[in-house]
């Protein structure tokens, strides 16, 4: 279990109960393919030469006082280059080991070992407001995770799921079909992005964040289909008369949506044919000269 370092700062003694339950678990005389808890545990403690309690160890987050990952800055700043430096900002960042006593210990091998086991990672939707691309809290921790359990698996990838309660029964996804969702009914739709553009410069920003996040969970996960970003391309930056809405509301939001798009395609994440490359090109140095214009001003 990975806990944001406010959900811990919230619920400390929810984060004592989860570390009780997981040490219970490991404690019981239970047969060990009846209980994987004990079964692991005892072979971390064999292997790591440490007592039950500290291989019994399963919910991490942040040393104290620390929040996030760096996962979504690392994104954000275009500051990685294999994605594997998002696993080693994960297991930096969130390898602090909470035990029944509410404290943290840092312990990277142990996390390390139970990324190995991990089959799949799964995220609960905290508001309907909110979707895993509205926000970067969600690539951050999950998609940082989902990448730091693949590179601990040897290169493969554990499923990724989102669980949505919001809207009273319960909806599972695949975090693939997730993200087409939220494409479909909030990035490119007109009645999200019209709304959003009332705001002006704030809902350019906002509707550049969307872009931003999708990506986050392509460099996490690779589950964004390349559909996303032709769609995104076409409708944001491709149509010129958007294309000047934007850049009137926001300039230095439209740049970075452009060339986040083409980073996009450098790394990858999808493969756009000749002339859409191009188109997308021309549009991202028009917008850098009109950044450069308002800045000789």
């Amino acid at each position: 279990m990975t806990l944001s370092g406010i959900f811990r700062d919230l619920l400390p003694l929810q984060t004592r109960m989860l570390a009780e339950a997981a040490l219970k678990c490991a404690q019981a005389d239970e047969p060990l393919d009846q209980n994987f808890i004990r079964a692991h545990a005892l072979t971390y403690a064999r292997e790591m030469n440490c007592d039950l309690e500290t291989a019994a160890l399963r919910v991490f987050s942040n040393a104290e006082g620390a929040y996030g990952s760096n996962v979504n800055q690392l994104v954000d700043s275009s500051a990685f280059g294999d994605e594997d430096e998002l696993a080693d900002a994960y297991e930096a960042r969130k390898s602090f080991a909470y035990g029944v006593n509410g404290k943290a210990t840092q312990n990277p091998g142990l996390l390390q070992k139970a990324l190995k086991d991990v089959d799949l990672a799964y995220q609960n939707l905290e508001s309907v407001e909110l979707g895993v691309t509205t926000v970067d809290h969600y690539f951050d921790t999950l998609g940082g995770i989902s990448r730091a359990v693949k590179r601990a698996k040897g290169g493969v990838s554990a499923p990724v799921y989102i669980g949505d309660q919001t809207r009273g029964s319960a909806k599972v996804r695949t975090l693939q079909d997730q993200v087409a969702l939220e494409t479909r009914s909030r990035s490119l739709n007109p009645k999200f992005y019209e709304g959003l553009l009332k705001h002006g410069h704030e809902g350019v920003r906002q509707i550049e964040a969307h872009v931003t996040n999708t990506m986050g969970w392509s460099a996490t996960t690779g589950e964004v289909e390349p559909w996303v970003y032709q769609r995104l391309s076409e409708t944001f930056v491709l149509d010129d008369t958007m294309r000047e809405r934007l850049a009137a509301l926001n300039p230095q939001a439209s740049m970075r949506m452009a060339n986040r798009l083409l980073e996009a395609s450098d790394r990858k994440y999808w493969a756009p044919d000749a002339a859409t490359l191009a188109a997308l090109q021309n549009a991202a140095d028009a917008l850098e000269d009109r950044m450069e214009g308002i800045a000789a001003e």
